[in-house]
């Protein structure tokens, strides 16, 4: 059995899902978005995300944490600012002992929909298949954060099974 929190780093909003994976079964536990508002001053934003990722920690009590790379688009302000949520994030794991894995965008949505291109409605089917649910996960950051915590979960089974690390 394994729990595994799954992390899509935003200032404005982090998504955030848990998911535990046991006998090759995954069941959703948990998945929302940690949102702040602009006009927070960012220190305030970045310990709300903080606080309630450790929240998720204490009350999931998970073996790793996953959480998606940050990707340099366009906007190197937005990339800044999502790396700065991904460190508060870190920082929450790290405190709690919590071993994290980083994944990129394409690493996810290849391990979800199969290829590395997905937009995110497929990625948001495919998840709701994997786990099972009535309704695909929403909003989209959920989803996302979900997504992420499938594709550690796929890598560590296989890990746990032949002794190794993911």
């Amino acid at each position: 059995m394994v729990v595994v929190i799954g992390i899509d780093p935003g200032a404005a909003n982090t998504g955030y899902g848990v998911v535990l994976s046991r006998a090759g079964r995954l069941a959703a536990l948990e998945g929302g978005v940690i949102e702040t508002s602009a006009s927070e001053p960012l220190e305030r934003r970045l310990a709300r995300i903080h606080a309630r990722v450790c929240d998720l920690i204490a009350q999931h009590e998970p073996d790793a944490m996953a959480v998606e790379d940050v990707f340099f688009g366009q906007n190197a302000r937005t990339a800044f600012s999502v790396g700065q949520a991904r460190g508060a994030a870190l920082l929450s794991a790290g405190m709690a002992g919590v071993p994290c894995y980083s994944y990129t965008p394409q690493a996810v949505k290849q391990a979800v929909c199969g290829s590395g291109r997905a937009e995110k409605d497929q990625v948001q089917r495919m998840v709701g298949a994997l786990l099972a649910l009535p309704e695909p996960p929403e909003p989209d950051h959920a989803a996302d954060a979900l997504a992420v915590a499938i594709c550690h979960a796929n890598v560590a089974r296989p890990a746990a099974a032949t002794g190794g690390v993911p």
